[in-house]
């Protein structure tokens, strides 16, 4: 069965390396993390939670393995896979990201649990920021399919509302991306990246919504 996205040696090198790092890393981190690891931090990066040793070092690879083949394989079993031809170089960028943020994410805990402290206040926010950045940039490019993309009741029930909808969350994403990233530089940074996550949320959701009334009415005339 052929893949819509017609994966390469260019498409999947970057990802394939970043996993393959991971998992290599996890044995060495396995064996010389501490008994009990800290895997959650308040947005002030005192840490808040800790996970056992095995846990630490095998989780967030796995999580990397499983989303990357998560992700290859969807283009296949998606019944709208015939418009992923249109949006293939969007579909790897992201793909990209998403996996290179966990390989970054796995990086952090594994720096605290060698006791290098590094700084995951900072690192998360602008992580995560430069996550929906990189989204927001491609997310123009996405056509309708079930699971990539911005899926409301009314995107998916019109090609239209699809459209136009990405094309109003990827100014979104980007202009949320940054003040998601600007968040770690100030005091109540928790407060304003979830009022940041809400709004851009609440925005697309409810653009979506006006944007299929709209298409309705004129319908109807």
């Amino acid at each position: 069965m052929s893949n819509p996205i017609r994966p390469n040696l260019k498409t999947e090198l970057v990802p394939i390396l970043f996993v393959l790092v991971s998992i290599i890393l996890s044995f060495y981190f396995f064996v010389h993390f501490p008994e009990r690891v800290a895997t959650h931090w308040g947005i002030n990066g005192e840490a808040n939670g800790w996970s056992s040793r095995s846990f630490a070092a095998f989780f967030f690879p796995a999580l990397n393995l499983a989303i990357y083949l998560l992700m290859f394989l969807v283009p296949i079993l998606d019944p709208k896979k015939a418009n992923y031809e249109h949006f293939r170089t969007a579909y790897h960028a992201i793909k990209g990201a998403l996996v290179i943020f966990l390989s970054l994410i796995y990086l952090v805990v594994g720096m605290n649990g060698l006791g290098y402290g590094a700084p995951v206040s900072l690192v998360v926010p602008v992580g995560i920021g430069a996550l929906f950045v990189i989204i927001g940039y491609y997310l123009d490019c996405v056509k309708q399919n079930w699971f990539l993309g911005i899926r409301t009741p009314w995107t998916l029930s019109s090609e239209l509302v699809w459209q136009k909808t990405h094309h109003f969350g990827s100014r979104v994403f980007i202009i949320g991306g940054v003040l998601l990233a600007l968040a770690a530089f100030f005091p109540q940074a928790l407060w304003i990246f979830l009022i940041v996550i809400f709004m851009m949320l609440a925005a697309t959701i409810l653009y979506s919504y006006l944007i299929y009334r709209l298409e309705r009415k004129s319908l109807t005339k």
